[in-house]
């Protein structure tokens, strides 16, 4: 059966495994609304021949200097995967063109609740995100490099997803590409994500691709 639409934004139970009910649906998770979401950083442009300073991804300290904590129920926190339980799926709906965009909201609200950047992994099924696209551009072994360091969010597209290694936290945005590149991305991802899998992009696409392959 279909998940439950939801608003876009991570409930504070993110940080560790979610149980599936008896008939095998993925439960629902209810989210606070968030705070006013502050400005997106700049994407970085076609690089010249003096290579530009690339886009700042901010540190879980940068990221609490930024922005209060929120009133309300806090997001997740950034307490580590318990066993090797399945992780928790979210579904975060979007359209094509705003997965994207969903995907790196749920990753600015995942750092201002404390989770550490580098529990991050990011992956595409479409367009690349801007900085893969950036980093790429000076060549794959410095961006695998950063990759390996695990200190920051890492993009990658789903494509080259088996070569990411494991991370707490794992955000699909299906922002594009086939059905086929979807469902393996998704199937990747799970098996990547150590507590929480979210996913941004079309429920009813999301679901017929979860049911099949996670």
């Amino acid at each position: 059966m279909p998940l439950i639409p939801e608003e876009p934004q991570i409930h504070e139970s993110a940080q560790g495994p979610r149980a599936t009910p008896a008939s095998g649906r993925i439960a629902p998770t209810p989210r606070p609304v968030p705070g006013p979401r502050p400005a997106a950083p700049p994407r970085p442009g076609r690089p010249g021949p003096v290579r530009p300073t690339p886009p700042v991804q901010r540190t879980s300290r940068d990221a609490a200097a930024a922005k209060p904590a929120p009133s309300g129920p806090a997001a997740p926190s950034a307490a580590p995967s318990t066993g090797s339980a399945a992780p928790q799926i979210q579904l975060i709906p979007a359209s094509v063109e705003g997965a994207l965009d969903a995907a790196e909201e749920a990753v600015d609200l995942l750092l201002d609740s404390g989770r550490a950047p580098g529990d991050v992994l990011v992956l595409t099924t479409g367009e690349s995100h801007p900085w893969a696209t950036h980093e790429l551009s000076f060549g794959e072994a410095s961006y695998w490099a950063q990759h390996d360091a695990g200190d920051d969010v890492f993009y990658a597209d789903a494509a080259v997803a088996d070569r990411a290694a494991a991370r707490p936290v794992v955000v699909v945005a299906v922002n594009g590409g086939s059905e086929a590149a979807a469902a393996t991305a998704l199937s990747l991802a799970h098996g990547r994500a150590g507590a929480l899998l979210i996913v941004c992009g079309d429920p009813q696409r999301i679901n017929a691709v979860l049911g099949a392959k996670v």
